[in-house]
């Protein structure tokens, strides 16, 4: 087992998604993932809301408490922006670019809220095995 060094923080890490396809078989894709910190991450969620304009409706507990979830599905096209935002590769046959992104999104959006949350996962829960 290794030993956990602090401060020697990785560049980016890869994480296995796996998921029912929609005819019912398995699909995967391994995913490069940029690395932040808990901090980092927390920061870049607050400025996607920001650049997405999604706010509270009132300053009840209830309303302050919005999921990442809830915001996506109030802003158009986020899904590709923020994979782009968050990933630097991925083992597919097509290049990772915006339009192939915006491409798995449109065509498996499971797939795009599975590596979203995969993603979240990781970084404010430090699950980064498969």
């Amino acid at each position: 087992m290794a030993k956990i060094i602090l401060g020697k923080r990785p560049k980016n890490f890869k994480k296995t998604i796996t998921v029912t396809m929609l005819e019912g078989g398995e699909g995967s894709v391994e995913m490069s993932y940029k690395y932040r910190t808990r901090t980092e991450f927390g920061t870049f969620i607050d400025e996607l809301f920001n650049d997405a304009g999604v706010k509270p409706a009132s300053q009840d507990d209830a309303d302050v408490k919005f999921s990442l979830a809830e915001a996506l599905k109030k802003t158009l096209d986020v899904n590709a922006d923020y994979i782009m935002k968050v990933a630097d590769g991925w083992n597919l046959d097509i290049e990772f670019s915006r339009d192939s992104v915006a491409q798995l999104c449109d065509e498996l959006p499971g797939v795009a809220l599975q590596i979203i949350d995969s993603y979240r996962l990781a970084i404010t829960e430090g699950r980064l095995g498969n």
